[in-house]
């Protein structure tokens, strides 16, 4: 080959190669990354998958159709096993590597580990899934929540249960943040009515070492137990305090994954009570669990219609529209802007609205009952 055909070849070549990197150049430029540390693997694992596969339903179809005003949406997941260390690490990475915003976090103690971060670099954090005040109070421009908080839960459930005559009542919680946030909610709302916790136990999170908590709160023969913990604790409780002879009432709050525990209890989940905060995701009532269900339909392999799922789908549906109206070229400041202009947003029977000095999108909530066949009712 002559020298003047090795260059045309090389010029060639090389400028093929430009034009092929040019548009995946440019998609890179445009992709707007977000991340997610949230359990993976562990005792509290299922919380932390359905959330982020309900998100990535609603985030792949979007990319499917060209993304948000022209962005696709790359949400990065890293596990921190519900561990507040691993969760601050997660963070500081996801940081260096200029993600765009935070997204569905899962759980108290992870979310407060890494709020110090998120209120230093002024990086959106949206939908934690978790409803502790101590991520809402005091208020931080960059933390927006789409879900009602524990308070307005255990405020529901103090309700329920003094409205039929029960009174004493007691608290099986996580020993750590997520489960004072609770314990706080209940105290608040029994005070309001002049009672208290008949008792009070503990359980280590990520373990299912329940013994002392039954000791603790057996005895007392309380006519209800609220539970702040995740499913593996909270199912574990269950059965070692009806072995034990307790024949009460346990109600728990939402994070405690309603699926995970169902699945996890079996025949023995019938009659508990969970409260919840996002839409019931199992028939078509609204027009917002239609759309759910549909698309995990669509989505298909390991997609599953439940309430963790659900949260992560109207927490990444609330974020596309924040993205949406942040515009074409849009900057983290222009992003949370956009949301604060999302004053009262209808999902389809599912209202988000937040404003320049109110980040608590919703106070929905409502009680549903696992039955002996591992469903959910209403």
């Amino acid at each position: 080959m002559s020298m003047i055909h090795r260059r045309q070849l090389l010029a060639g070549l090389t400028a093929g190669a430009a034009s092929l990197a040019a548009p995946v150049l440019a998609q890179s430029e445009r992709r707007i990354v977000l991340g997610q540390s949230c359990a993976m693997t562990g005792p509290a694992a299922q919380l932390g998958l359905q959330m982020n596969r309900g998100a990535r339903i609603v985030f792949d179809a979007l990319n499917a159709a060209g993304g948000v005003n022209g962005h696709p949406i790359d949400l990065r997941v890293v596990d921190d096993g519900y561990e507040p260390d691993r969760c601050k690490a997660n963070t500081e990475q996801l940081i260096k590597e200029d993600v765009f915003a935070l997204f569905g976090y899962v759980g108290t103690p992870t979310s407060l580990a890494a709020l110090p971060l998120v209120n230093d670099e002024k990086i959106p954090f949206v939908g934690p899934f978790t409803g502790a005040e101590a991520l809402r109070d005091p208020f931080s421009r960059s933390v927006f929540h789409v879900r009602a908080s524990y308070y307005d839960e255990t405020a529901l459930i103090v309700k329920q249960l003094t409205s039929l005559g029960l009174k004493k009542i007691a608290v099986f919680r996580q020993n750590d943040s997520y489960g004072q946030a609770g314990l706080d909610g209940v105290v608040k709302a029994l005070k309001a009515q002049n009672l208290a916790p008949v008792a009070v136990g503990l359980v280590e999170r990520n373990t299912v070492d329940v013994a002392a908590a039954v000791k603790a709160i057996v005895p007392t023969q309380p006519d209800a137990v609220v539970q702040i913990g995740a499913y593996k604790g909270c199912a574990a409780f269950i059965r070692a305090a009806r072995k034990a002879g307790y024949g009460g009432t346990f109600y728990n709050v939402s994070f405690v994954g309603t699926q995970a525990l169902a699945d996890e209890l079996g025949r023995d989940g019938a009659g508990v009570v969970i409260s919840q905060v996002m839409p019931f995701p199992f028939s078509t009532t609204t027009p917002v669990a239609r759309e759910f269900i549909a698309a995990v339909q669509k989505a298909g392999g390991d997609a599953a219609a439940n309430y963790s799922s659900m949260e992560g789908f109207i927490a990444a549906k609330v974020f596309a529209e924040g993205l949406r109206r942040a515009g074409r070229n849009p900057s983290r400041d222009a992003l949370v802007s956009a949301l604060e202009s999302m004053q009262r947003w209808d999902l389809g029977g599912f209202s988000c609205g937040f404003g320049p000095r109110d980040h608590a999108g919703s106070s929905f909530v409502e009680l549903s009952m696992l039955t002996g066949d591992g469903k959910v009712r209403r």
